[in-house]
Parts: C-alpha cells; structure tokens; sequence
C-alpha cells in the first residue's frame, strides 16, 4: 500500500492533484471520506471504479444478486470467470477494486436493503451513490438520507435514455417529492435492454457530483435535473421542483413515511414474504431465517439438483426448469417465474422441507 501524502501517493493522483478545483487539499479530503454505493451491477460498477480510482478513503458496496452472463454487456468490473461462478457482485467487485487500488479500504456486503437495516448501512457515509434498479429501495434511501442528511446522488438508466440528479438535504427536493411514490411500471434494463455507454454517461455524471462533494466544492454542484438520450443526442436540465407541503423532509408533515423509519424494526423472525423483480422473471423470497448452506447442498443434491456452489451462495437448477438460488442470511431468489405464491411454494418444498404440491 502506498504511503498517504508521499511520493508514491503523489504521482498516483498527479492528474487529479493538479485539476484546479481539487488540488492536494481536495485529495486529502477525498482520502478521508468514506462513501456508500447501493447495487453493483450497471451503475455501481462503473461509480465503484471512479471512486476508487479517485482515492476515496473507503467505499462500501452493497448488493444482493450475482454475476450472470447477461451482465456482462455492460457490468464492467465483472469476467466470465465471476459468472461461471456466481459470484455475488459485491464480492466480484470488490476482489477487482483491491487489485486497482490498494489504498482504498473496499467493503463488500451481500444483502438486500431494506427498512431493518438501510439506516446503519449509510451509518457514517459522506454520501450514497445510487447504483439500484428499482424505485422502491431509491425511495427507501432518499428517506434515510434526507433524515440523516446525507447527500443521495440518484442514477437511473434504460435503454438509451438516463436520468441524474444530486439531493442534497435541506437543499433540493427529496426523491420522494420529485416522482412521488412510484410504482415499478417504467421501463428499465430488463424490459427495453440498455445500451452500455448510457450507463457510462449517467454514472459519470454521478461521480463528478460526488467528487464536487466530497473535496469541498458544494457550490459547483447542479441542482437540477438532468436527462439525456444517447442515441439520438438529446440533452435536457430542468429544475427540481420544489419539495411537498406533506413531505417530512421538504415541508411541514411530521410524520415519516414508513420506509423511512429504517432501523426500526424489521421482519418477525421466520415470516415468509416474497416480491417479484420488475421485468426479470424472478422472485425474490425471504425467508426469516438463516439459512445452513453445507445442509441445503447435501440435501440439494440427494434431489438430483444441478448446483453452482461458492461460500456465498448455492444455485440449483431444479427438475421443473426453475433456478433456485441461496444466500445464508435468509434470502432467496427462484428464477423462472414471477408467480410469487409458486415460487414460495418452491422454497417451502426445496429449503424448509415441507411437504407441498410444487
């Protein structure tokens, strides 16, 4: 590892030093500054790498899927080796990240976020980088950012087109104000694909408002909203609205919506509750305990299940054409359906051992 502020150090962020706005001062901030990025795949993936590479003192990954094939058009940090394995993302990308710089302390947590624990995972951050596909965990983080005051810089790509946009408590609009309490009907990557240099575009654009940030140029920061199609080079900014007179961080309202009293609580223990993933043919079942992976493989393969096993997960390719795939904090992910009551009935039948009609 290099030596903070020496030689070594010096040259490596050289480039960056001698960018104006940043300088020495602004590097030593961003070696002192811890940030958090939520989902790895398309967007995580390239804000990872800028942050790293930007020398950010410490970035924390947080994701609950792995690497497949299909990710790979666009996921830069991932390899066909992390997808024949099924690697979890925030693992793949965090063993990447170490080996491009090792003097950034990279943390990497495989887990889904939600209202039990988006509160602690942000604990201590200078920032949240949103790298999620889906509005009800950006919503969740926007509410637990504006509460802590942490700024939320929201990403959001499909097909050609992006979105962009820096929220900044006390500032700007929450996310909540600005598309309300959205429902999972827009388009995304799973439903129109996504063209890579978008992703690219947006998640730059997302950096760059971090970096401003992060080295103590807040005044260089838009607030505004910013839209881009890529394919046919249109380029909108629009200002953010103005926050709700209802909303608990933008207006009067006292109360907070529900996903933004995280922390506070969770699930009963071993209550079973599932979602179906916009656009992706799988449910996510969660199952309210721990689950013994050694067991499971044993038993898995006693059923004669094809299985993909590493220490983070097992993904068995079921005789009905489902894939079926564990995690041991309680989670799993039953591919080739979006029937929610089918694909508990498979994790009732193939995990907690119940005889049911699957």
């Amino acid at each position: 590892m290099a030596e903070p502020f020496g030689t070594a150090w010096g040259d490596r962020y050289s480039r960056q030093i001698r960018f104006a706005p940043i300088g020495e001062a602004g590097q030593r901030e961003l070696a002192g500054a811890s940030v958090l990025i939520v989902g790895v795949g398309a967007l995580g993936a390239a804000l990872a790498q800028h942050m790293v590479r930007a020398g950010v003192g410490e970035v924390r990954l947080v994701d609950r899927d792995f690497v497949e094939a299909s990710n790979l058009q666009r996921q830069t940090l991932f390899d066909e080796a992390d997808a024949m394995a099924a690697l979890p993302k925030a693992v793949a990308a965090a063993s990447k990240l170490r080996a491009i710089n090792g003097d950034v302390r990279v943390e990497a947590r495989v887990a889904d976020v939600n209202e039990a624990n988006a509160a602690e995972l942000a604990d201590g951050a200078r920032l949240v980088l949103d790298g999620t596909d889906n509005a009800a965990t950006r919503l969740l983080l926007s509410d637990v950012c504006f509460r802590a005051r942490i700024p939320f810089i929201y990403g959001g790509v499909a097909g050609a087109q992006g979105m962009s946009a820096a929220l900044l408590p006390g500032e700007t609009s929450c996310l909540r104000c600005l598309i309300g309490d959205a429902d999972e009907g827009g388009d995304t990557c799973d439903t129109v694909g996504v063209l890579a240099p978008a992703v690219e575009f947006i998640a730059s654009l997302q950096a760059a408002e971090a970096l401003k940030w992060l080295t103590g140029n807040k005044d260089a920061m838009r607030r505004t909203w910013l839209s881009a199609d890529l394919w046919s080079f249109r380029l909108r900014e629009s200002a953010m609205p103005g926050g709700r007179a209802d909303c608990p961080h933008c207006g009067a309202a006292e109360t907070l919506p529900e996903s933004a009293a995280a922390g506070a609580g969770g699930r009963p223990e071993e209550e079973i509750s599932s979602a179906a993933l916009c656009g992706r043919d799988t449910v996510q079942v969660t199952l309210g305990k721990p689950l013994p992976l050694d067991r499971l493989e044993q038993e898995l393969r006693s059923r004669g299940c094809e299985l993909t096993v590493n220490r983070y997960l097992i993904r068995a390719r079921l005789g009905s054409g489902e894939t079926l795939v564990l995690f041991p904090d309680g989670r799993a992910l039953v591919q080739g359906t979006a029937d929610a009551a089918h694909a508990v009935r498979l994790c009732e039948a193939y995990v907690l051992g119940r005889k049911l009609p699957v």
